[in-house]
């Protein structure tokens, strides 16, 4: 499903080199939920940006799903993200003057689904999230967990075979944060893969599998 190979990244900023991710091999496959811990620094962002092909490797291969994302033009990628992934952010990322129900409903529009249908299929989903009562709220009328939740409902709209996830826990108080983890053990239970970077405890224990980070190498997975 996913598969790093030797992969690296080096930024360069003048003269100075930074190794931000240093001879990856990874191998996530379909159906897992992995969480990959490091302290800040460690190359977490990095090394989930690469597998979703927003940034490209300095070295070495990342494919996905049997798709090498390497060589691929910037608009095949963007098609292939399309087409693929679905991302959940620490920040939320919701867009501030749409409500919960138009916010999962934005990617469904973006591939194409009927308005009737994405207003149905974004209805369902904020009721299988326990949002019945939030679906025509904004943003700010939401709690952190609330609008989390929202976020993890339009990462899931189009069915996509992954979700990655950058420290989707990390603004949200216990039982904020209870209730994603849960969101997440119940889309990978249908076998949604989910890739999340991320240093709460948490998360590390209700994944399938743990990998750890450190100065940009991948010290276990």
């Amino acid at each position: 499903m996913i598969e790093l190979k030797d992969t690296s990244k080096v930024y360069r900023r003048g003269r100075r080199e930074v190794k931000a991710l240093d001879g990856i091999d990874l191998h996530v496959d379909a159906g897992e939920f992995a969480v990959i811990e490091g302290p800040s620094g460690s190359g977490k962002t990095t090394l989930l940006f690469l597998v979703a092909g927003l940034i490209r490797p300095t070295t070495g291969t990342v494919t996905v799903n049997g798709t090498e994302l390497t060589g691929r033009t910037s608009s095949a990628l963007a098609a292939f993200r399309q087409q693929t992934f679905g991302f959940v952010f620490q920040m939320f990322h919701l867009i501030p003057y749409l409500t919960a129900v138009e916010n999962v409903c934005v990617p469904m529009g973006l591939t194409g689904v009927p308005p009737a249908e994405a207003a149905k299929r974004a209805g369902e989903l904020l009721a299988r999230f326990d949002l019945s009562d939030r679906v025509d709220h904004y943003p700010a009328e939401m709690s952190a967990g609330e609008k989390q939740r929202v976020a993890i409902a339009r990462a899931v709209a189009n069915r996509p075979p992954v979700v990655l996830a950058d420290e989707p826990t990390g603004n949200l108080d216990r039982k904020a944060a209870e209730d994603v983890l849960n969101a997440f053990e119940e889309i990978n239970a249908e076998d949604t893969t989910i890739v999340v970077v991320t240093h709460d405890a948490r998360l590390m224990d209700r994944a399938s599998r743990r990998l750890a980070l450190e100065d940009g190498r991948l010290l276990s997975g």
